[in-house]
């Protein structure tokens, strides 16, 4: 079944379509937005089914009461999870990294909006998403280890070194030590620091929206797929994925749009 927009109606956190860009908002303000297995899972089925949905053109990720995301919820998972056996901790974990594959894996360009704290998997889902816009007062943390837990967590050590570098992202994930807004921006994690965090990362969404949607998803698809290849071959990988974009009518509307001097409208076709 097509996934329809407009009538999604999630569970465990609050949704927003209108103008193309989809805005999830994590709706746990009393205890800064922790996630529990069913919010685990329904995000992770949300981003699955965009890949289904080209009305959704952009998508922003934030939290509601002036956090972002505190990390798995202390009771509601971490407890359980001292009780559960290996094959339980097994299905738990691949459930967790499903999420992060299910963002990357969906076409649209996602936007993180953060505030406050940003800790654990809230963390994992700024590091997951495309592009991270930070207010001045969030305080971003790979915690892991300060509860026993490696860093290795959610494809933590795959990618937060592809942001920030081996030796930075090594130090946060063995001390679990919190870094400023300003400290990550100037490592290259936030792409921005503003007071006005949401209504810049809609504005922002809605510029992407606007833009040619084939075009960014398949940017978004070769900023992953050449991590694991050597030069040569990423430059063979673009070649062929910018011939099929050359196909489309965006980019002709664009040639044309640019011979009259006018602006192009793309309609992700």
């Amino acid at each position: 079944m097509k996934f329809n927009p407009n009538s999604f109606s999630p569970s465990h956190f609050l949704w927003d379509f209108a103008d193309g860009v989809a805005t999830i908002t994590l709706n746990r303000p009393d205890k800064k937005n922790p996630l529990t297995f069913e919010s685990y899972d329904e995000l992770r089925s949300t981003f699955w089914c965009l890949d289904q949905s080209w009305d959704v053109k952009a998508v922003v990720i934030t939290g509601a009461g002036g956090n972002f995301c505190s990390g798995g919820d202390v009771h509601e998972i971490i407890g359980p999870l001292t009780r559960m056996d290996e094959r339980g901790l097994l299905k738990f974990t691949r459930m967790t990294g499903d999420l992060v594959k299910a963002m990357r894996a969906c076409p649209q360009p996602i936007i993180a909006a953060v505030e406050g704290v940003c800790a654990g998997a809230g963390a994992i889902m700024a590091m997951a998403s495309d592009l991270r816009l930070a207010a001045p007062d969030a305080k971003t943390a790979f915690l892991f280890t300060r509860v026993g837990l490696s860093g290795a967590d959610m494809g933590a050590c795959a990618i937060l070194p592809r942001i920030i570098g081996h030796g930075r992202a090594a130090e946060l994930l063995f001390t679990g030590r919190s870094f400023s807004a300003e400290e990550g921006h100037g490592w290259g994690f936030w792409n921005r620091i503003t007071a006005n965090v949401l209504g810049d990362a809609q504005d922002l969404a809605l510029e992407l929206a606007g833009g040619p949607n084939v075009a960014h998803a398949v940017t978004k698809k070769q900023l992953d797929a050449e991590w694991h290849v050597p030069i040569d071959e990423a430059i063979e990988q673009e070649a062929q994925a910018q011939a099929l974009c050359m196909q489309t009518n965006d980019f002709r509307r664009a040639f044309e749009a640019f011979a009259d001097k006018r602006k192009p409208e793309f309609k992700g076709d």
